[in-house]
């Protein structure tokens, strides 16, 4: 039973039959060397063969477990197993090791234990002569095997930590596959239930009072909200879609202008464009998504009688820098925190009652890590908002388009 718990053990690590490492094989010649002799090995003891992970000055990589020493050694309560000279030990002197050409004579291997006391096999030395090894050899040939275990640990811990991202990979695309498949399920429902809602009001008008338009139009305003709600989780899904690589040439106000036509169209907020109009190498769709998400969020949380937001631009070194600052509610420190976690609501409602779904920022920072970017907060309650993020650039030179230094969008 205990063979069999050991035996579990060692296969648990994936390390037989591994191609020779670096790292081990730097053990094993230092062991040979502090110990002065000619033969050092890293053995793992499997069901009938002793494998060598590391073997320096031998050239085989696997051994008959019946005649070896390691065997032995594994089975030892000592820290370390010696046998100085073992022609004259009567557990060895006949051993084909002993009597053949490998002529061994003399052996110390330490156990490698792992951390729940299984032996998993050995850090060993051999000579052709009889020997004796002091108490500093002693010692650091332990430590070594401390070392070598350590290795086989973080092999393991690798291996998991790739075994657990693979799981990770795999229910992630089936969570956004399942995304997908319901939020598109979702939408045709939902655009029924907002015609049929405008259907009842239009023609059942006279026969309802006012509670009952009432019903209809929060039953209208709850779909709108739901349907908010599902391409929401689409975008935030599809983002990962959008890459760093997927690159194009295009006008910088080109785009804040197509945005500020979605959401401004009422003109009621002051848009200021960057001071100096340039052409950007950017994946545009993905640029598009994270300031229609910004700027939106500027203009529905912003309580002041004249709402601004200013839009500016850089270049440094191996990035744009966009900042996007505005003179709305503001966010409280405690919230800035969570802000960027999906489904985390920074602000309850927004100017006009809508609760918002905690979606969009969560997206946002998707879509600028995709970018090869980072973005950061600054606000302080009841005065503004700043949101500073970059992209990373390509080697294209910035071109400056033409025209006027400042664009500024005003009630129109």
């Amino acid at each position: 039973m205990k063979e069999k718990l050991r035996q579990n053990a060692l296969d648990s690590y994936k390390l037989v039959d591994t191609l020779p490492e670096q790292s081990y094989d730097n053990i094993t010649q230092i062991a040979a060397y502090i110990c002065n002799t000619p033969i050092s090995l890293i053995t793992m003891l499997d069901y009938n063969r002793n494998f060598l992970k590391s073997h320096y000055g031998v050239d085989f990589n696997e051994s008959p477990r019946e005649i070896s020493f390691c065997t032995h050694a594994i089975k030892n309560e000592e820290a370390i197993f010696i046998v100085e000279d073992a022609r004259e030990d009567p557990r060895f002197k006949d051993n084909p090791l002993v009597t053949g050409d490998t002529k061994t004579i003399f052996y110390a291997g330490v156990p490698l234990i792992d951390k729940k006391g299984h032996a998993l096999g050995t850090l060993c030395v051999f000579d052709h002569q009889p020997r004796k090894l002091d108490e500093n050899q002693i010692r650091t040939l332990i430590a070594l095997a401390n070392q070598v275990v350590s290795l086989f640990e973080l092999h393991k811990q690798h291996l998991e930590n790739k075994n657990l991202q693979e799981n990770l990979i795999k229910k992630n695309e089936l969570l956004k596959d399942f995304a997908g498949v319901v939020s598109h399920d979702m939408k045709m429902p939902l655009a029924n239930i907002i015609t049929t809602t405008d259907l009842l009001k239009a023609k059942y008008k006279q026969f309802l009072d006012e509670k009952g338009l009432d019903y209809l139009n929060y039953l209208k305003s709850s779909s709108f909200s739901l349907s908010e709600y599902i391409n929401g989780i689409l975008q935030h899904y599809e983002s990962d879609n959008l890459s760093i690589n997927q690159r194009e040439m295009f006008d910088l106000h080109h785009l804040l202008e197509e945005i500020e036509e979605m959401v401004n169209s009422d003109y009621a907020t002051v848009i200021q464009m960057p001071e100096e109009n340039v052409m950007v190498n950017c994946n545009r769709a993905a640029l598009y998504q994270i300031f229609i998400n910004l700027i939106g969020n500027s203009i529905k949380y912003n309580d002041k009688e004249h709402p601004l937001i200013k839009i500016s631009f850089e270049e440094i070194e191996d990035y744009y820098r966009f900042t996007i600052e505005d003179n709305g509610i503001g966010i409280s420190k405690e919230k800035i925190v969570n802000i960027f976690d999906l489904f985390s609501v920074a602000i309850e409602k927004d100017k006009n009652g809508n609760r918002g779904n905690g979606i969009g920022l969560s997206t946002v920072k998707k879509l600028i890590t995709n970018l090869g970017g980072t973005i950061e907060v600054e606000s302080t309650l009841g005065v503004g908002t700043n949101f500073t993020f970059t992209a990373r650039k390509d080697d294209v030179p910035l071109q400056v388009v033409p025209g006027n230094a400042i664009c500024e969008l005003e009630n129109k």
